[in-house]
């Protein structure tokens, strides 16, 4: 059964406070492959590779139905200089 963009919404937001949210299906809508974009209060604190355990760990079960997975983490101070770096450029 596919996955789909609320069911990974749904497991994150009970999971962590959610600053910021994208999930685009890059399977073109059969629910196979997802790039997650998370910003968190959560991640602060955390390496890059201990944000991705966690969500990997949230979404445990969401993606073992998966065929590709990929993840960009965030925290809220990182979020908003990254905003400012797009608007400069």
């Amino acid at each position: 059964m596919p996955i789909s963009a609320a069911d990974l919404e749904k497991a994150i937001r009970a999971a962590m406070p959610v600053t910021y949210l994208e999930i685009e299906d890059t399977s073109n809508g059969c629910g196979e492959n997802y790039a997650v974009f998370v910003v968190s209060e959560a991640f602060e604190g955390k390496n890059t590779l201990a944000r991705h355990r966690f969500i990997n760990e949230v979404l445990k079960n969401e993606i073992a139905q998966m065929h590709a997975f990929s993840q960009k983490t965030l925290t809220p101070a990182q979020y908003e200089a990254h905003l400012a770096k797009q608007a400069a450029s």
